[in-house]
């Protein structure tokens, strides 16, 4: 499966944008100004964010607008949704894995009202 940015004026970055570098698990990604790290990292062909913590199985952006933490990521070394995190140039981004980085106090999940 591959993804591919949306066009200028159909909600993608303008042609003119400019590219800079992110870290996804030490290698680096091309990305452009304006988009979100889950873009960058699913137009890269990051398949997989985090693992499931019961199952183990792969995880990856299901809503892209904050509401199924599914894209949940470490970005500078903090647990963040990678779709509501806007890229800047040098971010380290780590993929998950499973339950032990979701138990982390800074990290939990609110509970639902």
């Amino acid at each position: 499966m591959t993804f591919t940015r949306l066009p200028e004026g159909r909600g993608g970055p303008s042609a003119d944008a400019p590219t800079l570098s992110i870290e996804v698990d030490g290698r680096a990604v091309e990305a452009r100004a304006g988009e979100s790290v889950a873009v960058a990292m699913l137009a890269a062909g990051v398949l997989r964010f985090r693992t499931a913590p019961a199952s183990g199985a792969p995880r990856a952006p299901f809503c892209m607008m904050g509401a199924c933490y599914e894209c949940l990521v470490e970005i500078d070394g903090r647990r963040q949704q990678a779709c509501m995190t806007p890229v800047a140039a040098g971010l380290r981004v780590v993929t998950g894995q499973g339950l032990p980085a979701l138990r982390r106090a800074d990290t939990a999940v609110p509970p639902r009202p």
